[in-house]
C-alpha cells in the first residue's frame, strides 16, 4: 500500500505489486486505471463477469471481476514491479472530489476569486491550472516513485492503461523520456479525444490530437488497442499514419494496433494478453509465449485501501482545493522570478522559457508574406494623402480583415499601425482623419488601421463583443472550447501578425514599423510584438492597468489561458526587449525594467507619467522623436 505527497499536502495513492523473487534489476510498469467505477477498487460484479466469460472477453470469474487488478497481478508474475495508482477523485484519492474532477459542469461563483480561486475558474485557467495538469503531474511523480525503488531498472519502464488511463499513458509517454514502452488502450483515435474534464486542458489540442500525441513516442515501442467505440476506425484512420512515421524512422515493427472491434470499450483479457506479449518482447522479459493469465485471489476495497486508523485520509474539500492552487501558483511564480535575468546570458534563458510558453499560447508567429493577399476595394486621392482600403487575407490561417491605410504623398518610409477597440475607425473623426492621425500624416508617416476579429465591420449591429462563442457542450469548463480552439484574444494577435507581415514585406519596403495601442488593445500589441521578432521598431501603449489575472469570465474576449502565469502582461513587454517601448498607465513594471537593464537597453524603455487624457498625444510625440533619432 502506497501513499506519498506529489505536492505539499496533496497525496498520490495506490498499490504496489512485486514479484516474490527478484534477482538484480527488473522492469517497472505504471498502471493508470481510467474511468472504471470506483477505479482501483473496481468490481465488475458476478453477473457481468459471467457474461464476459461467455463472449470470450475474460477467462476467470474471480480474476475477471477486476481486470485492473488482473493486469497488475499478471505483470508482477512476469517479473515486473507494478504501481497501480489512483486517478483524482477515485478510490483513496478523494481530496478533490469525483464530482469536481470528472463531473464539473457549472462555474462556481465562490471559486471565482482573484485571491482564493478554485479549479475551472478563469483565475485557474489563466495560470494553466487544471485537473488534467494535476493528474499528469501525479503520473510523473508516480514514475519518480517507481524509479526510487532500488530493484527497478530505469532503462525498462513501461506504462499501460485504458480509456482515461489510456489518455494518461499517451500523455506521460509523450512528455517523459524515461518511459521505454507504451501501451495506451482504447483511446488513440481521430474521433472523440477524451470526454472527461480530466482529459482536457486549455491549449492542449489546438491543431493537433491524440494520434499525434501517440506519435511523439516514436520510434520507441508503442502498441494500441481498438474496440467498438470511438477507436473503431483506427485501423484506417490514424494507425496507417503512425505506421508510416515508424517506417520513416526505421522502426516499423515498433508500432502495433490490436484491433478488437467485436468488443465494446474495454481492457479485457484479450487486449491484456496482447499487451503482455508486447511488454515481454520489448522489456526483454524472456518468457515463453503465448502468455495467458492464471486466476488469482481478488482483493476487496477494504484490503486495497491505504487509509486506516493508523493512516487517516488527509483533508480535502474546497479549502484544500484553494490552498493547493495557491501553493502551485506561488511555486510557479518563485521559479519564474528566479529566471528574471541580471545579465545578457541569463536573458537568453528567460526568453527560452517564457518566450517558449508564449509561443505555444499565441500559437502563431509572423506569417510568410506569400500566404497574404490584399484585395483593395478603395483608393481615393485626398490631396496630401491617399486613402486605401480593402480586405487583408491570410490564406493559410483562413482569415480576412478589413483594413485602411492613410498614405502621405511625401512619405518618410515609416508606418504606424494604430490598434484600437473600435478597429480601423479610430483613424477617422467623421469623414476626415482624426487629429492625431493627421499629425502622423503631416510628419510623413503612413498610418494603418485594422478591424481585428469581432471589431468594426465584424459587428453588424455595432455592439462590442461581450462574450465569446463556445462549443456545443453544456459543461462550463473552458477546456472544451479552448482546448481545441484559439481564444478571441489569440485570434486578434494573429490578425495583428498578419498585418505586420504585410507591412514589413510590402513592395514599398518600409524602413520601420511602429505600433500604437490604447486600453483594450495594448496587451494584443505586446503579444504580437513578442511574436514578430524585430519587425516592430517601437511600441507605444496605454495599458489601462490591464492584467490577465483580473479577467473574471472564461468567455470574456480578454480571456487567455496562461495569460497570467508568465509574469502576465509584463512578460509580453519583457519579450520585446531591447526594442523601443513607451508604456503609460503603469506605476512600475519591475520585471520589464530588470530585463531591459539586463539587455543593456534601459534607456529604450519609457514608463510614461502621462495623464489618461493626454497619453495619446505624448505617445505620438515619442514615436515621432524615435523616428527622427533613428534617421
Amino acid at each position: 500500500k502506497v501513499f506519498f505527497e506529489s505536492m505539499p499536502g496533496f497525496f498520490v495513492t495506490g498499490n504496489l505489486y512485486r514479484p516474490k523473487k527478484i534477482t538484480g534489476k527488473v522492469p517497472g510498469i505504471l498502471c493508470p486505471h481510467g474511468h472504471w467505477p470506483n477505479g482501483r477498487f473496481y468490481d465488475m460484479g458476478e453477473q457481468a463477469v459471467k457474461q464476459a466469460i461467455i463472449i470470450g472477453a475474460e477467462r476467470f470469474e474471480n480474476g475477471g471481476r477486476s481486470p485492473l487488478q488482473a493486469r497488475c497481478v499478471q505483470l508482477a508474475r512476469m517479473g515486473c514491479i507494478v504501481f497501480h495508482y489512483d486517478m483524482l477523485g477515485y478510490a483513496d484519492s478523494r481530496q478533490l472530489s469525483f464530482e469536481l474532477v470528472h463531473r464539473f459542469a457549472k462555474q462556481r461563483p465562490e471559486a471565482n476569486d482573484p485571491q482564493q480561486w478554485g479549479l475551472f475558474s478563469p483565475q485557474a485557467e489563466s495560470r494553466l491550472q487544471s485537473v488534467m495538469g494535476l493528474q499528469t503531474y501525479n503520473s510523473i511523480r508516480s514514475l519518480d516513485f517507481l524509479l526510487s525503488l532500488p530493484e527497478v531498472d530505469p532503462q525498462r519502464i513501461g506504462v499501460t492503461g485504458a480509456s482515461g488511463g489510456g489518455t494518461q499513458t499517451m500523455i506521460l509517454s509523450a512528455i517523459d523520456d524515461r518511459v521505454a514502452v507504451s501501451v495506451p488502450c482504447v483511446m488513440v483515435s481521430t474521433a472523440m479525444q477524451g470526454g472527461c474534464t480530466c482529459e482536457n486542458a486549455c491549449l492542449l489540442r489546438i491543431d493537433t490530437g491524440n494520434v499525434e500525441f501517440a506519435a511523439l513516442f516514436a520510434p520507441k515501442p508503442l502498441a494500441m488497442t481498438a474496440a467498438d467505440d470511438w477507436t473503431r476506425e483506427m485501423r484506417t484512420k490514424g494507425f496507417p499514419e503512425l505506421k508510416a512515421l515508424y517506417t520513416l524512422l526505421g522502426a516499423p515493427d515498433n508500432v502495433a494496433l490490436f484491433d478488437f472491434t467485436h468488443f465494446k470499450h474495454n481492457y479485457n483479457h484479450v487486449s491484456r494478453a496482447h499487451m503482455y506479449l508486447w511488454m515481454n518482447r520489448h522489456l526483454k522479459l524472456g518468457l515463453p509465449e503465448p502468455i495467458l493469465e492464471r486466476d488469482y485471489n481478488r482483493l476487496t476495497a477494504r484490503e486495497l485501501t491505504v487509509w486506516d486508523e493508523k493512516h487517516p485520509p488527509p483533508p480535502g474539500g474546497f479549502d484544500f482545493e484553494r490552498q493547493l492552487l495557491q501553493w502551485w501558483d506561488a511555486d510557479a511564480r518563485k521559479q519564474l522570478d528566479e529566471l528574471v535575468p541580471m545579465n545578457r546570458r541569463e536573458l537568453n534563458e528567460y526568453r527560452r522559457v517564457v518566450g517558449g510558453a508564449i509561443d505555444i499560447m499565441v500559437g502563431r508567429r509572423l506569417p510568410d508574406a506569400k500566404q497574404i493577399e490584399f484585395e483593395d476595394t478603395l483608393k481615393e486621392d485626398r490631396g496630401d494623402y491617399f486613402l486605401i482600403g480593402g480586405l487583408l487575407k491570410n490564406a493559410a490561417w483562413r482569415t480576412a480583415n478589413p483594413v485602411l491605410f492613410l498614405h502621405p504623398k511625401i512619405w518618410n518610409g515609416q508606418v504606424v499601425l494604430w490598434l484600437d477597440q473600435s478597429g480601423k475607425q479610430v483613424l477617422f473623426a467623421g469623414d476626415q482623419p482624426a487629429p492625431q492621425a493627421r499629425r502622423l500624416l503631416k510628419a510623413g508617416f503612413a498610418v494603418a488601421g485594422i478591424d481585428l476579429l469581432y471589431q468594426g465591420e465584424f459587428l453588424p449591429d455595432g455592439k462590442p463583443l461581450a462574450r465569446t462563442r463556445k462549443v456545443d457542450n453544456p459543461r462550463e469548463a473552458a477546456a472544451y472550447t479552448f482546448g481545441y480552439n484559439h481564444t478571441v484574444f489569440a485570434s486578434r494577435v494573429h490578425d495583428v501578425l498578419t498585418m505586420l507581415s504585410f507591412c514589413r514585406h510590402h513592395e514599398f519596403e518600409p524602413e520601420a514599423i511602429h505600433v500604437l495601442a490604447g486600453p483594450k488593445t495594448a496587451e494584443i500589441a505586446a503579444a504580437a510584438r513578442a511574436q514578430s521578432a524585430d519587425t516592430v521598431r517601437s511600441l507605444a501603449v496605454h495599458t489601462g492597468g490591464f492584467r490577465f489575472a483580473n479577467v473574471a469570465d472564461i468567455f470574456s474576449p480578454d480571456f487567455w489561458p496562461g495569460g497570467a502565469k508568465y509574469h502576465d502582461i509584463e512578460g509580453l513587454f519583457a519579450l520585446g526587449a531591447p526594442g523601443d517601448t513607451w508604456i503609460a498607465g503603469e506605476r512600475s513594471l519591475p520585471v520589464v525594467e530588470a530585463i531591459y537593464k539586463a539587455a543593456g537597453a534601459r534607456r529604450r524603455l519609457v514608463l510614461a507619467r502621462s495623464a489618461d487624457d493626454s497619453w495619446l498625444g505624448d505617445a505620438i510625440d515619442w514615436i515621432i522623436d524615435r523616428a527622427e533619432i533613428a534617421d
